[in-house]
């Protein structure tokens, strides 16, 4: 379920907004490794070094830093040049001083406002899940079954009923999360081990339970993950499960004289439901800089993604895994965004005369918000919980309607140096991205960020301020040069109301845009209980385009 601040305004920056971490870790002294993408200016690099990777591994470049040289997880050099490198968040903050680093992104979500790529002329995109998994039972002594995920494909426990044992009960914090040299194989040898979740790489964990004669493992979330589950190609046989399951297994383990357990593994299975759910690490907003954009702009699949491989490393990253194969299994918005990426090439081939915005637009419009039974998108952090545009933006992204969305909302270069006078920029500033002269008029501070020709809207109620008008611009890219479209508003709080001005639009050969006014309005001047309020806009030709558009309602205080 991500962009470099220095790009022209014109450009639509397909890349990930985060990365959810294969590999963790822990640096020196103990600090927590977290995984980062780094983008990097490709023509930096010393003509010495074959390729880039030669480049981001050397002590050269970590000079460049003060610290030893990286083992980068991933180098990027399509669309963008760069790495993924697992590190503390000190060397992070080195690196990002490093003279040919030009911008890096941590992995976050799925906490409140943790969504990083704000910029209106950058695709903010999340990870979902798709309809296919790779679930695992587990099954106890007592004859209670409990669900997990895995990618193990080895030899498998043919339903042998073997000891389990969790090393947390007696061996302190490291035990608990088998950190290495942390369990004692004496203790561990011929069992299923337990451990948490966190603080170092959870195939890791795998063969630290392996080196101490551990026969399976059991992964389980905590707190930080939730239920949130992603396969991986374990060294041993092993599942991961979520905190409740986690937290489950762990009181049988301690309350039960001899317990014991299995693992049977299902392989893959498809035609999974619900699906698509937003994915537990995919990051959330509200958009922290400018709440009148919101972020993310959509979802895309990106969790148990089938990938090409590198075969210069095992299927777990680590370097005693001695497997090697063309192809993985792996999760993250570094998934997400190749679909997104692969979607706007699409749409532009298909579409050449399209803009970036235009792209965008297309993708957000023609965006679902329901799953495959027909509900609203869960939230796979909180089972239970119906996602929000906070969480999703407009959707997940479907391509065929993409195609052909109907109408679409444009942006272009003045526009975006509207938005930036609007919220305080000055035209100085301006003028470093747009390398050329800016003016700023002087009503220009009166604006908000929400009269950005934005696919979605959000609007920002402040204090006692209980009505707000917002102006959108509709381009009329359907085959018919001449539609009407009427619109339709549902809003989950009759705490806010909703007009759309004119009632109507009329697209002719001669009138291709239209413009439309929203004016959102609060019953009260204090946050209603049900705050923030969500909703959608859908303009409608009654052909077959539904042009879709969420509304966010939000109340901040005055500063």
């Amino acid at each position: 379920m991500a962009a470099a601040p220095h790009c022209l305004l014109l450009l639509l920056v397909l890349i990930p907004t985060l990365l959810r971490g294969v590999v963790g870790g822990s640096g020196a002294g103990g600090e927590a490794r977290k995984t980062y993408i780094f983008r990097v200016d490709h023509s930096a690099k010393p003509s010495v070094f074959p390729s880039h990777a030669h480049w981001y591994s050397s002590a050269a470049f970590a000079s460049g830093a003060d610290g030893a040289p990286l083992e980068p997880l991933h180098v990027y050099d399509t669309v963008f040049h760069g790495f993924a490198a697992s590190v503390p968040a000190s060397r992070a903050d080195a690196l990002r001083r490093h003279p040919a680093v030009l911008a890096a992104f941590e992995d976050q979500g799925p906490t409140a406002m943790s969504v990083t790529n704000l910029a209106p002329w950058l695709a903010t995109v999340g990870a979902g899940t798709i309809d296919r998994n790779f679930p695992a039972e587990i099954v106890l002594g007592d004859g209670r079954r409990m669900s997990g995920v895995s990618l193990y494909s080895g030899k498998p426990l043919t339903n042998t009923m073997l000891p389990l044992f969790y090393p947390g009960r007696s061996g302190g914090l490291s035990a608990s999360l088998c950190m290495e040299n942390s369990i004692d194989p004496s203790v561990v040898s011929g069992k299923i081990v337990i451990c948490d979740r966190g603080s170092s790489p959870r195939v890791a964990k795998g063969m630290v339970v392996k080196d101490a004669g551990g026969v399976a493992m059991v992964l389980a979330n905590g707190a930080a993950n939730g239920e949130g589950l992603v396969g991986d190609a374990h060294v041993l046989p092993a599942c991961s499960v979520g905190e409740n399951e986690g937290d489950t297994l762990k009181a049988y383990a301690a309350n039960t004289t001899n317990p014991t357990a299995t693992i049977n593994f299902k392989g893959t299975v498809i035609g999974v439901k619900p699906a698509p759910v937003v994915a537990s690490f995919s990051a959330r907003g509200p958009n922290g800089l400018v709440p009148e954009i919101l972020k993310p702009d959509f979802i895309a699949p990106g969790v148990n993604i089938l990938a090409a491989w590198t075969g210069a490393t095992g299927p777990t990253g680590l370097e005693s895994d001695p497997r090697r194969t063309e192809f993985n299994i792996l999760s993250g918005t570094s998934m997400a965004c190749p679909h997104a990426s692969g979607a706007a090439a699409l749409l532009r081939s298909a579409h050449p005369g399209w803009s970036p915005a235009a792209i965008r637009s297309a993708l957000m419009t023609t965006a679902v918000a329901t799953d495959n039974r027909g509900e609203a998108v869960g939230d796979e952090a909180e089972p239970g919980r119906v996602a929000t545009p906070f969480d999703y933006g407009a959707g997940h992204i479907n391509l065929g309607k993409a195609l052909d969305p109907g109408l679409v909302y444009d942006i272009g270069d003045d526009d975006y140096v509207a938005f930036m006078c609007s919220i305080g920029y000055e035209a100085n500033a301006i003028e470093v991205i747009t390398h050329k002269p800016v003016a700023c008029p002087a009503t220009s501070r009166n604006p908000s960020g929400s009269d950005l020709n934005y696919p979605s809207i959000s609007v920002v109620f402040y204090g006692g301020n209980q009505s707000k008008t917002v102006i959108r611009t509709a381009t009329n890219v359907g085959a018919a040069a001449s539609a009407t479209y009427k619109p339709r508003v549902e809003m989950a709080s009759s705490a806010v109301s909703v007009t759309i001005k004119p009632e109507n639009l009329v697209f002719s050969p001669t009138a291709k845009t239209q413009r439309f006014a929203v004016t959102v309005a609060s019953s009260s001047s204090s946050p209603p209980a049900s705050a923030p309020v969500y909703g959608h806009l859908v303009w409608s030709d009654g052909g077959g385009h539904d042009v879709r558009s969420p509304i966010v309602v939000t109340w901040l205080q005055s500063m």
